[in-house]
This record gives structure tokens, sequence and C-alpha cells, in this order.
């Protein structure tokens, strides 16, 4: 049949044959080159410099990274170093977050190769000289559905992502273990650097364990990767379970966390097939111990659990009290080595965990989460970025996504910390407006949203000591006075966003 033939059939305007007609030899393979193949027909390239310069970076470009290696991240100070090293100015660091082992930050933002940043959190050095003003441009704070929301409209657009992998294969597909080889980093769920992969223009993946073709399952597949660099180390397995994740032992955290076990059976959303998350801080995480006593003894299980996953979370997994877990980000090695053996364990991207898209986020199914807080005000205000003396040191994180989100949320905060009031009149930073936040759970008692009349009275039938949130901050006064005013210079160092982008508060120099 001639090619002019195609151009015959009905409904089609144009149809085009090989070469005219089918040429079979045209379509058989070149048998010469398949013992070559890996070798030859692959993503990886000899070094970062060149991966930067075939992914086209450029002056003034945006670059991300994510933190699923927390505390023991080596990727993106060695990034930023070669970067230095080549000559790149004026780059804006889109880092999903950004803790202590960022510091040697601070010298590449006085030299100019960082002009601006936008991340969920800062902590160690590099936020206090952040906010000791740094920086001639503030930081932009995103929630993480409010970062994936900013990605997905184009708000945040994203020119070359460099993304660390505990394995990938030559074709780009990475995850956070290893099926092939199970010592060396691993961070479990790769949920922060899964929206990173599919909307940058050119993503990098850095590894330190190439694995043979198909690594699957996958973290990020190799339709959103254009190169794959192999180095010798990615990051500090010891450093994965560290900073804002740890257990307790303090009796008063243990106080707020069993109280706050009795608020959700009260709230009546303790039934078969509930769904919950619990944050990092000390409290919110014993949370899951009480629950699990509850859970035994009304015989009941949760449909899922959601967000950063833990060692205890898995354990009730394990144990069939929680049928799902849904894991944007491991928080110990025992929940990356969960994600790795269980199909029940699922990696979910930011934008399915989070974003203020669509309805059908993650948060958005929650019946109960808990949260912790550096603050909270009278009026149900949280921050969880700055400290009582003016100064960035912690990470919005989802915290307002999930205060949205969930039924009903619990904010776990103490009175003080030390001899500093933790229930103030007015937050030094607003993060999560009150209007989303339930319930407050202090060592003295619990304070319920005036919005949430329902709670209230569900609460009125239980023995939970119930306060006003202006009694207990008068309390709170009492116990260790008003402390004097933070002195702020007419700098802005930080800009806060809500989930959907608007600016709800500003962060100052502090003097």
């Amino acid at each position: 049949m001639s090619g002019d033939a195609f151009n015959t059939i009905p409904g089609f305007k144009e149809l085009k044959g090989v070469g005219g007609a089918f040429d079979v030899e045209a379509l058989q393979k070149d048998v010469s080159t398949l013992a070559q193949r890996e070798k030859s027909h692959n993503k990886i390239v000899p070094s970062l410099e060149d991966a930067v310069r075939r992914a086209g970076l450029k002056d003034g470009m945006t670059i991300s990274f994510h933190h699923h290696f927390r505390g023991g991240d080596y990727i993106v100070n060695m990034v930023i170093d070669i970067l230095a090293k080549m000559g790149f100015k004026n780059l804006v660091l889109a880092a999903s977050s950004l803790t202590d082992c960022h510091e040697p930050l601070i010298k590449h933002i006085k030299n100019g190769v960082i002009r601006r940043i936008e991340t969920s959190g800062l902590r160690g050095k590099l936020a206090d000289a952040i906010s000791g003003g740094l920086m001639d441009i503030p930081v932009v704070f995103r929630s993480h559905g409010g970062r994936a929301y900013a990605i997905e409209t184009g708000e945040l657009p994203i020119d070359v992502a460099f993304l660390g992998a505990p394995s990938c294969d030559p074709f780009g597909n990475a995850n956070g273990y290893s099926r092939d080889n199970d010592s060396g980093v691993k961070c479990g769920s790769m949920g922060y650097a899964k929206g990173d992969a599919q909307y940058a223009k050119k993503t990098v993946i850095i590894t330190n364990n190439i694995v043979p073709f198909p690594n699957v399952p996958f973290g990020i597949p190799e339709s959103d990767v254009d190169y794959i660099v192999e180095v010798e180390e990615i990051g500090d397995p010891a450093g994965i379970m560290s900073g804002a994740t740890r257990f307790t032992s303090n009796p008063k955290e243990l106080v707020m966390a069993e109280l706050s076990a009795e608020v959700i059976e009260a709230s009546g959303r303790l039934v078969n097939g509930f769904s919950f998350q619990t944050g990092t801080g000390g409290a919110s995480l014993a949370v899951t111990r009480f629950l699990r006593d509850k859970m035994l003894a009304k015989g009941i299980t949760a449909s899922f659990a959601l967000g950063g996953i833990t060692g205890s979370i898995v354990e009730l997994h394990e144990e069939g009290l929680i049928k799902k877990l849904l894991d944007v980000q491991g928080f110990d090695l025992k929940a990356a080595d969960s994600l790795k053996n269980n199909r029940f364990h699922h990696q979910i991207s930011a934008s399915y965990y989070a974003s203020p898209q669509g309805d059908g986020a993650a948060v958005n199914q929650l019946d109960v989460v808990v949260l912790s807080a550096l603050e909270a005000d009278v009026n149900f205000n949280v921050n969880v970025l700055t400290g009582s003396d003016g100064v960035i040191r912690g990470a919005v994180g989802g915290h307002q996504d999930t205060a949205y989100g969930a039924s009903v949320s619990i904010v776990v905060c103490p009175l003080t910390r030390g001899r500093i009031p933790c229930l103030v009149e007015r937050v030094g930073a607003l993060v999560t407006p009150g209007k989303t936040v339930d319930v407050i759970v202090t060592e003295y008692g619990v304070a319920v949203n005036p919005r949430r009349p329902d709670l209230i009275e569900r609460l009125k039938k239980s023995r939970i000591p119930l306060r006003a949130i202006e009694d207990l901050r008068r309390q709170t006064e009492g116990m260790v006075g008003k402390p004097d005013p933070v002195e702020f210079t007419d700098k802005v160092v930080g800009l806060i966003t809500y989930r959907d982008g608007s600016i709800i508060d500003l962060i100052r120099q502090v003097k």
C-alpha cells in the first residue's frame, strides 16, 4: 500500500507511513547496540558541574531542594558550594525546609550566590543571621500545602530541582530506600520532592546508590528526571531522626498528651474508622501512646494515619490498629523501613497531602489532628515560627493545612517553658489563624474555641477540666509576669503566607 493511500481513510486529515510504506527493515532493532544499551542510553552524567551545565542554569534562576534528610542533609550545602565555584549569582533558593546543618549558606548569601529564599522553616545559626537582617529581600515562608500550591500554579516556578535520593536506577526511578542495599542513608518517603521533580523545568537526582533498572516501587519516576549524579555521600543517617521529632518523658508533656487523648474521645471522633495525624512535638507524639490504649479498650481501628510518619505510628499499624499509612515524610528509620516493606504504607506528595487547590487533599479527610505550638494567644492564633525573643526558630510545616482540614484541630501548648510565657495576649508571629484552631490543651486545663459550641457541649459531659482561654492567659501572667516587649527595627526579614499565598504576617528584624 502506498503512503498516499493512508490519506484516503475517512475521519483523518493525514496519516504517515514509515518511508511512505511499511518498511520492515526500518522497524528492526539495531542488534549491535543492545549490549551497550544500559551504558549508552541512561541519564547518568559525570559530575554535578556537568549536570548544572546541561540543565541550563543561569544567574537569577530558582533552584529547589527537599528536606527529607533533615539535620543529616548534605545535598544543599554540596550543590551551593559547587554553584559558587562555578560563579553563579542571585539565585532563588526554594527549599522545602532548612535547618541547623545549613549554616554554610550564610557565606553564600553574603557573597551573592543566594539572593532570595522561599522555605517552610529555618533553624540554627542561619535563622539567627536572617532574623538579624542578613538578607536584603525577606524570606517567604509557606506551609507544605501552600508550597505545593505555589509550585502547581506557577507562583513558585522552579528552574532546576536538585533532589537527593538513597537509591536511583540509571534512568531516574528514585526512592528513599533501597531494596538492593539495606546499608547507608535512607529517608523513607520523598513526598516533598515529588512536586519539585514533576514541575521543575529540569530535575537532577543526586544519589550514592545506583541500582539496576527498574527501581520499583519508586518515589519519583524516571519521566520526571533529566539527569543523575552519583556522589560518595548524600547525608548522615543519624541526622534524620533529630531536631523537631523527639519522644518525651517530661511529666508536663505527658499530662498534656493524656488530656489531648481525652479530648479526642470526648469529641465523639474516636470511633471505628476514624483518621488522625499527630505533630512532631514531644507532647503531640506522646498522644499516640494514649490513643492506643483507648483504641484497644474500645476495640476500634483507624482507617488511616497521615503526615510525617513515626515509628510509634508504624507500631500501631503493625498491631492492626491503623489500616493504612499516608506518608509525606518519614520521621525516623523505622518509618523508612516500613515504607519499604509494607504495601499499605504509601508515600504521597505534598500536593496530595495538603494542597488547597482541590477538595481531595488528604488533610480535608482528617477527623483529628494534634499539633504543637511555640506560642498561642487568647484568639486561638498559633505561632510555630518564632521564639519569644522574635528570632526565627521553627517551621510552618503542615500546621496551617491540617488545622484547616481536620474536623477537630487540637493544639498542645504549655502555659510556660521555663520562665517564658507561651500563652500570650497576642502571638509574636501569626502562622495558623485562630478560626481554624478548635482546642488548646495546656497542663492546667483545656480551652475550646467559642466558634465550636458543639465541642464545648460534648466536653462539658466529660471530666476534662475546661477553662476560658483568657483565664489561662491570666494564670500564665501570674506565674511568670509580663515580659518586656521585643524591640524590632522597621526592616522586614520574613513574609508569612497562608495556604493560598496571601500574606498573613510579617517578621521584622530583631534589634
